[in-house]
């Protein structure tokens, strides 16, 4: 995510943000089922990457359950509240700046590669792909759509139907084995609907 109007929302708004979504006692049971799907793909003590953990709220739940933990996040503000609230060292960095090699068991990609261009997501997914060990495991959740476009927060979104996204993980290499679909209010106010794929390399 390297959007400039998008990057000042959340340097904006990462308190109140963090405030109303980072609590993981507040997430309801099938978010704790989409990381037993991640987990269930991966070694003990396996490493992972969190690709935009925001506040960092996952990241440690991972940590917690016995895994290597990474994190990134393109905005420090973001890395700051991760650091202060879970103890987390977060790089700061944009998604293209992923360039490792069969390093990682999993990454978890939770409502972050929605603020990639359209045009770029097929090379994110390389790179995804190509930073994860041989059968890594990979969350993504994205939000329901068509097109780009821009909430009234002025934040970036590229939107996808579940088939489309199915069919890019797949043209990427992947291979989807869950698949969860649901809505939730954002820090826009609005609900959207979601889907979450689990898949494997």
């Amino acid at each position: 995510m390297s959007d400039k109007e998008t990057m000042a929302v959340y340097a904006k708004a990462a308190g109140d943000y963090a405030k109303r979504f980072a609590r993981v006692e507040d997430a309801d049971i099938d978010q704790f089922s989409d990381l037993q799907a991640l987990f269930a793909l991966l070694p003990d003590a396996g490493l992972v990457l969190d690709l935009g953990c925001g506040p960092g709220q996952w990241a440690a739940k991972i940590r917690d359950a016995g895994y290597r933990i990474e994190a990134m996040d393109a905005s420090p503000e973001m890395a700051a509240l991760a650091k202060d609230r879970y103890d987390l060292d977060v790089t700061v960095a944009t998604f293209d700046s992923l360039q490792a090699e069969d390093m990682y068991d999993g990454i978890f990609a939770n409502f972050s590669l929605l603020h990639a261009p359209r045009s770029e997501f097929p090379t994110h997914l390389a790179r995804i792909y190509r930073a994860l060990k041989p059968r890594g495991a990979f969350h993504i959740g994205m939000k329901l759509g068509e097109a780009e476009g821009r909430d009234h927060l002025g934040r970036f979104y590229s939107y996808y139907s579940e088939v489309e996204l199915a069919a890019l993980l797949t043209a990427a290499g992947f291979t989807v084995v869950r698949k969860r679909t649901g809505s939730a209010k954002g820090l826009a106010g609005t609900r959207d609907t979601f889907v979450i794929l689990t898949a494997h390399g």
